[in-house]
């Protein structure tokens, strides 16, 4: 039996998935036409409106423009666990009428849904949970035996002790410093910018990264020190070069100064629209986007913006080699950089900064000093600029509200305010509803500001918070759903729902199970230390690899992004069944002899056919095959060429939506 047979026989495979998530994308782009042009925005030039649109407009208000569909999230989900090979076994029925401790995750979930008549999907099998949490914590599948044991396991704390177990793992700091590489778009170059850290700063910026979590840095300090540290070296202070990352040329100090300011309030705040702000009022631009935004000038964004106003971003050339290149330095209070925001651009990347009218060069109506416009604060005597933008920030309650809505829009798949950065500051209080017609932003405000106490009140500990999430009922629902599912009910998490892996757990999930383990060369990686990565987990950026076993078109085929003006996207599409079929990575680990040979293929051969499959199985899906999984394999295995239908077995299980997709 060929590939091709092999597609034929078993159910579920990947690339009816992708057709099928590529037919939904066809569908929502048809609908409707006319969506761009019920923005609210006059200006053409208004970049971050134009080219992405969907990154600045929450749900609600994307539902009262009509752009784009809400439910995606559920038919993806929904399509996925038809698709499944099997129906898992009940994991145990979660009662509405909640036991749980009042404040905790779950009672905010089931008291939502039992307000709402909703029932909840069953609770996930322990093979399901172990697979599901394995990814979801470290980026890894299970080991065979690990799953064995844990499915084994029959003490009633068994899957709180498997939290823990991985929270603990190196390769928790493996995923969560790609999650955070990516949050903090950390990358050597930037090509919208034209910014270069090269390889050397990434390096820094990565082992800071990498440092931070192995000693579990409280969140709040991890951020203090990206906004507040300054430093003569970018090759030598990792952590400078996320105020580097705004850097943006072809205009005045104001547009870095802007960008700065833009990222920074977007990373800690989940605040996207400071951007907008830093070019126009939000009064006729975002009154349609957020009721926040729509009150806010440019000018008190200007104040925002002036924090970074006494901080200078300079390169200094290097020779590395044979070539030139050069590090940045970011210091305060330097010579030019001991006022406060100047408006005097006619030029650059933002519309003319331009003073009140009447007033001249040197006088104090030419400057804007900094105020934070959340509170009214301003720096403290003696107090570094930045250092008071750190404390006000990270003393915000916003800044423990957005760090917890990108943690439980990685978990859950969409933010409890989703897409996870656009918060609207005066849509958030339930004791404070917005006037009509706008609504409360978040799915469930009362869990959103919960969760954000709690992160407080574990001392902004990121394992803590991962650790509630995970213990937590909504999280260990089935992904399957009896009976008919509504699409209304996705923001009440009444089930799970599904997400494709990452480009790295792919790639990582075909290393580890087959055995065979590439070695990467990464520019300056060892210099720190690092060995070179056997697993994409483990590489600091958007690497581009040479030719050869790993080849960038796999993994970019899997949109990891460009941590850049490229997110990482959770899309399919053609390329990335065609790649698990037939690209050499995939392709290389086949092998059933020769220096080369797949250990999990060359290893196994001598087994008994019911046992080899087995195995198979379980080491690249994380179960035991159906019984008519089983019955196919073995009627195809002890026909014909055995070696070859093993080759072609283990090819299919790397093609099933079981291997693709964490359910």
């Amino acid at each position: 039996m060929n590939k091709r047979q092999w597609l034929s026989v078993w159910g579920g495979v990947v690339v009816l998935i992708f057709s099928g998530l590529l037919a939904l994308r066809a569908d929502e782009a048809a609908a409707p036409a006319d969506a761009p042009e019920l923005l609210p925005v006059e200006h053409a030039d208004c970049l971050f409106f134009r080219d992405q649109p969907e990154r600045f407009i929450d749900r609600s208000a994307r539902s009262r423009l009509r752009l784009g569909r809400d439910s995606r999230l559920s038919a993806t989900t929904e399509q996925v666990t038809r698709l499944l090979s099997f129906v898992a076994a009940d994991g145990g029925d979660i009662p509405l009428t909640s036991t749980q401790q009042t404040g905790s995750i779950d009672s905010y979930i089931f008291g939502a849904l039992q307000t709402n008549n909703i029932t909840p999907a069953s609770k996930t099998t322990d093979w399901e949970f172990i697979r599901r949490v394995t990814l979801d914590l470290t980026g890894r599948i299970p080991t065979p035996a690990r799953v064995l044991a844990f499915v084994a396991d029959t003490t009633p704390n068994k899957r709180a002790n498997l939290v823990s177990e991985l929270l603990a793992s190196p390769q928790w700091v493996d995923k969560w410093t790609m999650f955070y590489g990516d949050l903090f778009q950390n990358t050597a170059t930037k090509s919208s910018t034209g910014l270069l850290r090269f390889p050397q700063g990434r390096n820094a910026f990565y082992q800071w990264i990498r440092d931070s979590l192995t000693a579990n840095k409280p969140y709040n300090q991890m951020a203090t020190e990206l906004i507040a540290t300054a430093a003569p070296s970018s090759y030598d202070e990792g952590r400078i070069n996320y105020l580097i990352g705004g850097v943006v040329t072809g205009g005045p100090v104001q547009d870095v100064t802007d960008q700065m300011t833009a990222n920074t309030f977007d990373t800690f705040l989940g605040i996207t629209h400071v951007n907008c702000l830093l070019c126009h009022n939000g009064r006729g631009h975002l009154d349609q986007v957020s009721l926040w935004g729509s009150q806010t000038t440019r000018y008190q964004a200007w104040q925002l913006s002036s924090f970074l106003s006494h901080t200078q971003a300079a390169r200094t050339n290097v020779t590395v080699g044979t070539s030139t290149q050069y590090y940045w330095s970011l210091l305060d209070n330097t010579t030019g950089f001991t006022t406060d925001y100047k408006l005097n651009t006619t030029t650059g990347n933002r519309p003319a900064r331009v003073a009140p009218s009447g007033c001249k060069s040197g006088q104090p109506c030419f400057y804007v000093a900094p105020q934070y416009l959340f509170n009214g604060t301003v720096p403290q005597p003696g107090e570094t600029y930045r250092a008071a933008l750190a404390r006000n920030i990270t003393g915000d309650f916003q800044f423990a509200r957005a760090a917890v809505n990108y943690l439980w829009a990685y978990f859950f798949g969409q933010g409890l305010v989703d897409p996870p950065d656009t918060f609207d500051p005066l849509r958030l209080d339930p004791n404070n509803p917005p006037p009509a017609p706008w609504t409360l932003q978040p799915s469930n405000p009362a869990l959103l500001n919960a969760l954000a106490q709690h992160f407080i009140d574990s001392g902004y500990n990121l394992k803590s918070i991962m650790s509630e999430i995970a213990n937590s009922n909504a999280y260990q629902l089935s992904s399957q759903y009896p009976g008919q599912w509504d699409a209304s009910w996705q923001p009440y998490f009444a089930r799970k729902y599904v997400r494709r892996l990452w480009a790295e757990e792919v790639h990582d999930a075909v290393v580890q199970s087959s055995g065979l383990l590439p070695s990467y060369t990464i520019t300056g990686f060892t210099d720190l230390g690092f060995a070179k990565p056997s697993y994409a987990m483990q590489l600091p950026d958007v690497v581009n690899m040479p030719p050869g076993d790993i080849g960038n078109n796999f993994l970019d085929s899997f949109l990891r992004g460009n941590r850049d003006d490229q997110p990482r996207k959770q899309d399919g599409s053609i390329l990335q069944a065609l790649n698990l079929m037939n690209n050499p990575f995939v392709e290389a680990r086949l092998q059933a002899t020769g220096t080369a040979a797949s250990p999990l293929i060359a290893g196994n051969l001598t087994l008994a056919n019911s046992d080899l499959i087995n195995t198979l199985y379980l080491n690249i899906l994380s179960r035991f095959p159906t019984g008519d999984e089983m019955t196919k394999a073995q009627a195809a295995i002890a026909t014909g060429n055995r070696t070859q239908a093993v080759q072609d077995l283990v090819w299919s299980l790397y093609n099933k939506v079981d291997f693709v997709f964490n359910y």
